[in-house]
């Protein structure tokens, strides 16, 4: 296993949105946030050959972070095409050894059959905005579905509602932690050029 500030340097090729779509939260996953995520997982087991999908992938940190972990295949879902390509620009970069599959789809109306077991890792929309309240909670129900175990990244204040929507549907909070969000300004309702987001990351083992 590698170091997770190892994992991080390898990550910092991947690049962002072309045009990133506000409706969509389109907001790329910073390395380091990326890397200790997916460093955790390993470390209890949850990545090395097992199937890992990320639901929302984006342009592919998250995905592209456990293909460099030793897992069996990676799966990632996204509903922007454009973002898909950048996608698989990003998987040429940093030269991953383990399959990875991009799947042009919505994660949260999944058509997904894959080989079990499956670990979920995901950075959903936050659902902060009018309009998109609760977003990540279709992602967290895909993430029931499918995993046995999932880590999510979710808007500072979470906790109560994810541990709520876990313990609904058979799955149980195990690790919890605040991590930064760096985000620089890529759309016309943000003032500065760059800000930090308070986040929570959520480890949940599913039944």
């Amino acid at each position: 296993m590698g170091t997770k500030r190892s994992l991080a340097t390898k990550l910092g090729v991947v690049a962002g949105f072309e045009n990133p779509r506000v409706a969509l939260e389109q907001y790329p996953t910073p390395p380091d946030l990326a890397a200790h995520v997916v460093h955790l997982a390993d470390l209890h087991d949850d990545v090395d050959g097992r199937t890992v999908v990320d639901l929302g992938t984006g342009t592919g940190m998250f995905a592209l972070a456990a293909a460099l972990r030793g897992p069996a295949r990676v799966v990632g879902v996204e509903l922007d095409r454009s973002a898909l390509g950048v996608a698989r620009a990003n998987e040429r970069r940093v030269a991953a050894s383990a399959p990875v599959h991009w799947i042009h789809g919505d994660a949260v109306r999944h058509p997904l059959c894959v080989p079990d077991p499956v670990t979920v890792v995901m950075n959903p929309p936050f659902g902060a905005r009018d309009g998109n309240r609760h977003a990540d909670k279709g992602f967290l129900r895909t993430a029931s579905d499918l995993a046995e175990v999932s880590y999510s990244v979710h808007n500072a204040g979470s906790r109560e509602f994810v541990e709520s929507f876990a313990a609904d549907n058979g799955g149980e909070v195990t690790h919890a932690f605040a991590a930064d969000f760096e985000v620089d300004a890529q759309f016309d309702h943000h003032t500065d050029d760059a800000r930090e987001i308070d986040t929570e990351v959520y480890r949940i083992r599913w039944d």
